[in-house]
């Protein structure tokens, strides 16, 4: 499997070329949607049996559409907080 749309570039200029950095905003904000969409699917419905509900719910997996959001700007990380997590701090 690849990424096709949008492009691995666009996505790593997001992230300042960390692939670390992509997996983890994408996969953090996938596993956020999901809930998001379970939640609100077992409020409307009595649970089916369907094995991925958000894909049949929103018809696309999570995984497109946390990379969608991310290099659409509508996700992003705050950098100090990121180093400072990492232990990179800078020295004043």
């Amino acid at each position: 499997m690849s990424v096709v749309k949008p492009s691995i570039d666009s996505l790593l200029e997001k992230t300042d070329n960390n692939r670390f950095l992509l997996a983890s905003l994408a996969s953090k904000r996938a596993c956020d949607i999901n809930s998001m969409l379970r939640d609100q699917h077992s409020r409307v419905l009595a649970v089916q049996d369907i094995d991925d509900i958000t894909v049949a719910l929103s018809g696309k997996d999570t995984i497109s559409m946390a990379l969608d959001e991310l290099v659409d700007g509508e996700i992003s990380y705050n950098e100090s907080m990121y180093e400072e997590a990492l232990g990179h701090r800078a020295e004043a």
